[in-house]
């Protein structure tokens, strides 16, 4: 009886384990509209963007290629910051707990944004978009990047093309729809912050509770139907 008590719960832990509600696509979209959402603030707010380095690196090779050594240190501080908080992120291994500090970065800079010097609430922006989007990265079992949609789009394209099944049909869909939710949440950023300023960071705040919400929640269900 003890041995199959024992068994019935490695099994039930190896059930939850297995169950990963931050792999959804619903958790995958949220996050890549407000990782779209985030650049357009940070580019019309700041002249940066948060997610998407490969802009920052661009502009950083221009200003430095002409002498604009202030203009190119402004595109230096994200990429700094967004490396900080993936290194944290990677040696921290907590996707929940990242998400909250991504939460608690972006509260702070919308709370600070035009009342200190904008570098830091660059860098406070950029740390906290790495955080999350170093922790969110898989989708059912296809990898993904929140913060971009270049490389979604050659995942989808592999998968469409290199794979003819069903289940690459979905891998493709699933990475059409990140980019459509990344593109949606640059379009909705551009409108929000030219209206709202600094408060339209209230948006991807929103977005980041509801997906932790979900991942709780969705966690304790399955957790409490394991034990059951």
């Amino acid at each position: 009886m003890a041995m199959q008590a024992a068994s019935t719960e490695a099994l039930a832990e190896t059930r939850v384990e297995a169950y990963a509600p931050e792999r959804s696509l619903l958790v995958a979209s949220l996050l890549s509209m407000s990782g779209g959402f985030l650049d357009a603030f940070t580019w019309l707010s700041l002249g940066v963007f948060a997610s998407s380095q490969t802009g920052n690196v661009v502009f950083l090779g221009i200003d430095a290629q002409s002498g604009q050594w202030l203009r190119a240190l402004h595109h230096l501080l994200p990429i700094v910051a967004f490396v900080l908080g993936a290194v944290v992120a990677a040696r921290t291994r907590a996707a929940l707990r990242c998400l909250v500090g991504e939460i608690v970065c972006l509260a702070t800079a919308m709370l600070l944004l035009h009342r200190v010097p904008d570098q830091i609430v660059i860098l406070v922006i950029s740390f906290g978009v790495a955080l999350q989007s170093a922790s969110f990265r898989q989708v059912g079992r296809w990898k993904y990047l929140s913060v971009t949609a270049s490389g979604n789009m050659l995942r989808a394209i592999d998968q469409f093309v290199a794979a003819s099944d069903r289940d690459a049909a979905r891998g493709g869909g699933a990475m059409v729809a990140i980019c459509l939710m990344f593109l949606l949440g640059a379009a909705v950023g551009g409108c929000v912050t030219k209206w709202l300023g600094t408060w339209s960071l209230a948006l991807p705040i929103a977005l980041s509770v509801c997906v932790l919400w979900l991942c709780r929640h969705r966690s304790h269900q399955h957790w409490s139907r394991a034990i059951v």
